[in-house]
């Protein structure tokens, strides 16, 4: 089993170092590539101290969807077998990785969403944050006819097929809830599993308030053009 542990991190000076040392104490077995966003702190000091972890630097910040689309490139021109998504401002609990890699290799699922809200435990973001994730699940489980609790969650594991089928033609915005529609259209199987979250110990978040409802806004449009446009399963 060939493991890639893909970590983005922007300006995450403050949580990278325990991010990855957690990674490494519970997936001793997966490679590590960090992805340094462009930070303007001291995020790629940080990590010039660690040895046996691949670090790759964007020039200048292309935000979450570049940096997850770089990562997927990664893996699928080193011919990695799963894929395992933990953010670096140190909300995902590695302890828990395994956990969603355990469908992937079971063969009863393509696609692993770590949910917050299955059983609503741990950290589960802000209330105005909630009612967005919220009306994506409504649009989402109406469109695909399958119930996700957390379109928006980034603690998730890909086998190859969905990694390779997403390089294609990856969202670079907001790109968690594009993902769920784009494999369900192709058919592949997505499951959600329980965890909780942590809220995050260091840096402030890339999306304000005010960008997340714009982002939400250009979501739903995206999800519903393809829907009627660009055809169904």
């Amino acid at each position: 089993m060939k493991v890639l542990v893909l970590i983005p991190a922007y300006n995450e000076e403050k949580t990278i170092r325990s991010v990855v040392e957690e990674t490494q104490h519970y997936l001793p077995e997966a490679d590590i590539l960090v992805l340094n966003d462009g930070s303007t702190d001291n995020t790629k000091a940080a990590l010039s101290q660690y040895e046996g972890i691949i670090v790759l630097h964007h020039p200048y910040n292309m935000g979450i969807g570049g940096a997850i689309w770089t990562g997927f490139n990664f893996f699928v021109k080193n011919n990695y077998e799963y894929l395992v998504r933990v953010d670096g401002d140190g909300q995902h609990p590695p302890s828990l990785a395994k956990m969603l890699l355990e469908p992937l290799q079971n063969g009863e699922a393509d696609l692993v969403i770590g949910s917050r809200f299955i059983k609503r435990e741990g950290y589960l973001s802000s209330l105005g944050r909630r009612g967005g994730i919220k009306l994506l699940n409504i649009l989402t489980t109406f469109l695909l006819k399958e119930k996700i609790t957390d379109n928006t969650s980034g603690f998730r594991a890909y086998n190859r097929r969905a990694a390779c089928l997403l390089v294609e033609d990856y969202p670079f915005d907001y790109p968690e809830p594009i993902e769920v529609y784009l494999l369900d259209r192709k058919g592949l199987k997505i499951r959600e599993l329980s965890v909780k979250m942590r809220e995050r110990k260091g840096g402030v978040t890339s999306i304000s308030l005010l960008h997340s409802y714009y982002y939400l806004i250009k979501v739903l449009l995206t999800i519903l053009v393809n829907f009627f446009f660009g055809g169904k399963k």
